[in-house]
């Protein structure tokens, strides 16, 4: 009887592990995974290709390939000497446009002068005529009793006119000093145009002697070098690659049914295929706008009589955390294994940072 109840009590035993083995492998089928893993993830950077602003032979390239470089470093040179003949036209032509503008602005002070030496002048033919009519007035009156002759009546009439014609002649002189005052104005402001443009013509050749020198827009190693010496090239032209690796971070396509419980500032483990065993530490930064089909040049259009669902991946970015010996190894392009740890929640400093 005892050897009975203990065998029924084993198999109790065991139909409640089943049942708890059941009811667990049940749940973790039904509810989401608390990890998110792809292989289809890479290292990527925000690389530039650097390229000229003017046209040239290359006189001089200062880097070699695979060299750190830091922002601001001379990368290669373009031969100059147009570009600095270029600069001492400008510089000549602004040096002329300053005389010309200092020489209207004395013309304008001298024509002050003018103005004030023409409205004495004035004042003194008034006068004159003045004089000239009183005296015309004093000898027809001694004409009338008989005082004075007809002859000096006629040469106070005679001044009396020739004052009116200096009055007149010098009023001109006056309208037309005011008039050239309007004129001088005008090629003042036409000498100012110059030389502002000139100034604006010394710098874009000061400019154009600097895009000579072509420098590193930030720190980073060089990579693509296309430059050599001696030849030629033109604007926009891609000499060189600045890779940034101090920045670099990992680009993972996930499934969209694997991102339901991402949310960024989780924790994230990355598996790096060169480094068998080593792992670097991360976070998830954000996750893309669209899908990676979506920004395909020639997207697909899933209109049609047939049509086969296909899960879409969607990129995440995820970034490296600091002061890991490893970062300094990596490469762009290089395979990763990212684990994404939905059970973990964004940090308060890694929340700012989001939004």
């Amino acid at each position: 009887m005892s050897k009975l109840s203990s065998r029924r009590g084993s198999l109790a035993l065991v139909a409640v592990l089943l049942l708890a083995l059941v009811v667990y492998l049940l749940l973790r089928l039904l509810s989401p995974a608390r990890e998110q893993s792809t292989d289809d993830a890479y290292i990527h950077a925000d690389f530039t290709l650097v390229a000229p602003k003017v046209a040239g032979f290359i006189e001089e390239v200062l880097v070699e390939d695979n060299q750190s470089v830091k922002a601001g470093q001379v990368l290669a040179r373009i031969d100059a000497r147009d570009y600095r003949a270029a600069l001492d036209a400008a510089e000549a032509d602004v040096l002329a446009a300053e005389a010309r503008h200092h020489h209207v602005a004395a013309d304008l002070e001298r024509q002050q002068a003018v103005i004030a030496q023409s409205a004495a002048q004035v004042q003194a033919d008034q006068a004159a005529l003045t004089f000239a009519a009183q005296e015309l007035n004093r000898y027809q009156h001694l004409a009338t009793q008989g005082a004075g002759t007809l002859q000096n009546a006629q040469q106070a009439r005679s001044r009396v006119d020739s004052a009116k014609a200096v009055l007149d002649k010098d009023k001109a002189a006056a309208l037309a000093a005011r008039k050239q005052l309007d004129v001088l104005l005008a090629q003042q402001a036409e000498a100012l145009g110059a030389l502002k443009r000139g100034q604006a013509q010394l710098q874009q050749a000061q400019l154009n002697l600097s895009y000579t020198e072509i420098r590193a827009p930030f720190d980073g190693m060089v990579g693509r070098r296309a430059v050599r010496v001696g030849a030629y090239t033109t604007p926009g032209n891609a000499l060189l690659a600045v890779v940034p690796l101090q920045n670099a971070y990992v680009v993972g396509n996930f499934q969209e049914t694997q991102l339901t419980e991402v949310q960024p500032g989780q924790a994230v483990e990355i598996s790096i295929d060169t480094f068998p065993g080593e792992k670097l530490r991360g976070h998830v930064d954000s996750i893309a706008p669209a899908t990676g089909l979506s920004f395909a040049p020639i997207a697909p259009d899933n209109a049609t009589g047939n049509f086969t669902k296909i899960v879409q991946r969607i990129p995440v970015k995820i970034v490296l955390d600091a002061d890991q010996p490893l970062r300094e190894k990596l490469r762009v392009g290089m395979s990763v294994i990212a684990r994404i740890d939905t059970g973990t929640h964004a940090s308060n400093e890694q929340k700012v940072a989001v939004q």
